[in-house]
């Protein structure tokens, strides 16, 4: 995986998630808490989650074959998707059931300083954990806004952990706010609906993480600076004068295919239009180095296109 992959904010929150799992369940064989045991759960959920976009990294770097001519580059798209699948089964749901659970059968929280020390102890590690995401974030999403910078990436990665940390975070607020309001009160209802609300919560981030890494399974087109930045390269208005239609398609995070019917001149030989097709992909691979699978078609521009190429470029 590339540094672009986020490698080390995976691996910051594996680390933090396991520690934190731990702790969340002594916490709750001492206080019978349901809010340390969904959390509990919720970090091993994200500790197999960041395991599991680990093993897609690994995939990915395996070299095309025959039978995968175009590489495995996908494999990341695809264990981003199983992440959304473990967090909303494994994390959301039960969280859900746990914090029904403890609403129709409540019981007071025992040993309140267990839930609290560990909730303060998880939520400075998850902060150090979502501090890294940020941090390798900020280096790839330049002037794009938070959302733009989820809904737009094509390394699946660093979203998932931003979205896990995040929704841990807020996780644990919301399993200190119960936990605080169960003790307050002595009614462990509040217990639950702190239960409640965390697999709400988690339901709604695999849901959307789960609409993101679909549509990069579907196959989306490089990003309107790239397209740009290819159709420039393309043309070097001798040989090459104009990209007449154009289809790019991500084959990985750090692979795009490109396939484009370009203009040249009419009375140009064979030999000229192969030289000008493979200097046309030479300057489109230095303008866009991801760009690494070109096909280039040569034709005649015509002011009336035939009905085959009155398409729409991309």
């Amino acid at each position: 995986m590339s540094a672009s992959g986020g490698t080390k904010a995976i691996v910051a929150a594996l680390g933090a998630n396991l520690a934190i799992a731990v702790a969340k369940f002594v916490a709750f064989a001492f206080s019978g808490s349901s809010s340390m045991l969904a959390e509990g759960v919720h970090s091993i959920a994200d500790s197999g989650n960041q395991a599991l976009l680990l093993l897609g990294g690994k995939k990915a770097q395996k070299k095309a074959s025959e039978e995968h001519p175009f590489g495995y580059g996908r494999e990341r798209y695809i264990y981003g998707f199983l992440v959304s699948i473990v967090l909303f089964t494994i994390g959301g749901v039960f969280a859900l059931y746990e914090g029904y659970e403890k609403i129709k059968e409540p019981h007071a929280v025992e040993h309140w300083y267990w839930p609290v020390g560990v909730l303060v102890f998880a939520i400075i590690a998850e902060g150090f954990s979502f501090r890294t995401a940020v941090k390798e974030s900020n280096e790839l999403r330049g002037k794009q806004s938070w959302v733009e910078f989820i809904r737009r990436a094509k390394a699946p990665e660093l979203p998932v952990v931003l979205l896990e940390d995040f929704g841990a975070l807020i996780g644990l607020v919301l399993a200190l706010a119960g936990v605080g309001l169960a003790l307050a009160t002595g009614n462990g209802v509040w217990d639950g609906v702190g239960t409640l609300c965390i697999g709400v919560l988690l339901v709604a981030i695999a849901l959307i993480l789960a609409a993101e890494t679909k549509s990069l399974l579907l196959g989306e087109a490089a990003g309107p600076d790239a397209v740009a930045k290819i159709r420039a390269a393309a043309v070097d208005g001798d040989t090459v004068t104009r990209v007449i239609h154009m289809r790019t398609l991500h084959l990985g995070p750090e692979e795009l295919l490109v396939a484009a019917k370009i203009a040249v001149q009419h009375d140009d030989s064979a030999a000229e239009v192969a030289d000008a097709i493979n200097a046309a992909e030479a300057r489109i691979r230095e303008a866009v180095p991801i760009a690494r699978v070109i096909y280039l078609e040569p034709d005649i521009y015509r002011a009336q296109p035939r009905a085959a190429d009155a398409r729409p470029a991309s």
